[in-house]
C-alpha cells in the first residue's frame, strides 16, 4: 500500500482553499460584515420610557411639596389678618367692591307666607316699606330680604324700577350696600364701607375708603366708572347736590365741601352747614345753619354753583341739631325735629315763605328714622314706639294733624324704614 508523500510536521504542502480573491468578492465581504454587525442589537445606556417615568415622579413630588409650603404661607397669613382684625375691632381698613352676585350660586326668589308678615296699615299705599326682613311695596308685594334686614338703616328706589338699593346699619365690618331686584335675587354691591351715601336719582353711591373718597355709578347689580380723592381723617360723605358730592368735613364741627371728580380734590365751603337735609328741584340745598345765638337755628338755601353760598336765610323756629328730617320732591316742603310755640316734635316748614321767619307748624311725634316722601306730598317716618307717621302737607298746614299707624310683627328695637325716592 503505498503512502501520500508529504512533510513530517503533518502539514500539507498548500493550502486548503485558495487566497485569490478577487476585488469585487472582497467588497462584497465587506459589506456583508457591516450588514451582520449593524443588525446585531445593542442593549441602551439608559431606558428612555423608564427616565420619562422617573422625571415626572420627581416634578410630581416636588409640586406637592411646593403646594404644602404655599398652604402653610395662606394659612399663618389668614392667621395673623384674623389676629390684626381681633386687636383692631372697629373700621375696616378697605372695603370690598363686588361687582355681581357675592354668592356661589344666587339667593331664592323670596316667597314669603303673607300670615307670618308684619302688618302695617299703608292706607293709600303711597311709598314702600321695610319691616324686619320684609319689603313690603306700594302695590302689595311682599319680598324676603335674606342677609339685608333687619340690618336696614336706609333703602332708596332705583331709577326705572329697577329695584331697591339697601343701606345696612353700621357694624364693626363697616356699612354694605345691597341691590333688590323685584323678581330676583338680592346682590351685594359693597362691603366694610365706612360711610355711604346715595344720589338723590339712585344712580350714583359715594362711600368712604381708607384714606379716599369714592364715587361710582349703580348700573344694575354692579359699581362701575369709580372715581377716587384723598379726603381729610375725619371727611365722609353725606349726599349729592346735583352733580357734586356732598362732603361733611368734620362731624364735630359746621362746614361742608363739594367734590367734583372731573375738577379735582374736594373744594371746602364757608357754608357755615350743621346739616344738609336734602335739595329742591331747582338745584339748592336745604340745610341748618349756625346763628349768632347759640340756642337758635336758621333754615338756608345754598347754592351749590356759588360753593354753598346762602341765597336765602330765615331763623325762628328751634330745630334740633340730630339732622333728621327730609325735603319733598317738590321743593316746598321740609320735615325735621324742632321745637315751636313750647312743642317739641317732627315740624313741617314751608321753605318757600322762608325769609325772614320761617313759617313751621307742628306735625307729630319726632323723627326717628329715615323720612320718606311720596310725590303726592305726604311724608312717612317712623316714630319712637316703632309706629308709622304720615303727614300731609296739606292737611297739616291748614292746622291739622298726622295719622298714626301701629305696625304689628316688629322685632324688638327695631322701627319700620320707609323707602325713599318716587314709588310711582
Amino acid at each position: 500500500m503505498s503512502r501520500p508523500v508529504g512533510r513530517g510536521d503533518n502539514r500539507t504542502g498548500g493550502p486548503a482553499r485558495p487566497f485569490a480573491v478577487t476585488e469585487d468578492e472582497l467588497e462584497q465581504a465587506v459589506r456583508e460584515a457591516f450588514s451582520r454587525r449593524v443588525a446585531v442589537a445593542r442593549p441602551l445606556a439608559a431606558d428612555p420610557a423608564g427616565l420619562a417615568i422617573r422625571r415626572a415622579d420627581r416634578a410630581r413630588r416636588r409640586r406637592t411639596l411646593a403646594g404644602v409650603a404655599l398652604a402653610a404661607v395662606a394659612t399663618v397669613t389668614v392667621s395673623a389678618g384674623m389676629a390684626q382684625l381681633g386687636q383692631q375691632p372697629g373700621r375696616p381698613s378697605q372695603p370690598t367692591v363686588v361687582l355681581g352676585d357675592p354668592y356661589a350660586s344666587p339667593l331664592p326668589d323670596p316667597t314669603p307666607q303673607l300670615s307670618a308678615a308684619p302688618r302695617v296699615d299703608l292706607g293709600r299705599g303711597e311709598v314702600d316699606l321695610v319691616v324686619n326682613d320684609v319689603l313690603v311695596t306700594a302695590a302689595g308685594q311682599r319680598l324676603v330680604l335674606p342677609g339685608v334686614a333687619p340690618v336696614a338703616e336706609r333703602v332708596q328706589r332705583l331709577p326705572d324700577g329697577a329695584g331697591w338699593a339697601v343701606v345696612g346699619v353700621p357694624t364693626a365690618a363697616g356699612r354694605s350696600l345691597w341691590v333688590v331686584l323685584p323678581h330676583g335675587p338680592t346682590h351685594l354691591l359693597l362691603a366694610g364701607a365706612r360711610d355711604i351715601a346715595l344720589s338723590p336719582d339712585g344712580r350714583q353711591v359715594a362711600w368712604r375708603e381708607k384714606a379716599e373718597l369714592v364715587v361710582a355709578g349703580i348700573v344694575g347689580t354692579q359699581v362701575v366708572a369709580a372715581a377716587r380723592t384723598p379726603a381729610p381723617a375725619a371727611a365722609v360723605p353725606v349726599g349729592f347736590v346735583g352733580d357734586a358730592v356732598l362732603v361733611r368735613l368734620d362731624p364735630a364741627r359746621p362746614g361742608h365741601a363739594l367734590w367734583r371728580p372731573a375738577a379735582g380734590p374736594p373744594r371746602g365751603a364757608a357754608d357755615g352747614a350743621l346739616h344738609v337735609y336734602g335739595t329742591r328741584p331747582d338745584g339748592l340745598a336745604v340745610a341748618l345753619v349756625s346763628a349768632a345765638s347759640p340756642r337758635r337755628s336758621c333754615l338756608a338755601l345754598l347754592d351749590p354753583a356759588r360753593d354753598l353760598a346762602p341765597v336765602r336765610k330765615g331763623c325762628g323756629p328751634t330745630l334740633s341739631g340730630d339732622g333728621r328730617g327730609g325735603v319733598s320732591a317738590d321743593g316746598r316742603w321740609l320735615l325735621a325735629n324742632g321745637t315751636t310755640g313750647g312743642r317739641s316734635g317732627a315740624l313741617l316748614v314751608d321753605l318757600d315763605r322762608l325769609a325772614p321767619t320761617p313759617s313751621a307748624r307742628p306735625a307729630g311725634p319726632a323723627v326717628a328714622g329715615p323720612v320718606a316722601w311720596a310725590p303726592q306730598g305726604t311724608a312717612h317716618y317712623p316714630d319712637e314706639a316703632g309706629a308709622l307717621v304720615r303727614v300731609e302737607a296739606s292737611r297739616v298746614s291748614d292746622g291739622g294733624t298726622a295719622s298714626v299707624a301701629p305696625v304689628t310683627g316688629l322685632l324688638p328695637g327695631q322701627r319700620p324704614v320707609p323707602v325713599g325716592g318716587d314709588s310711582r
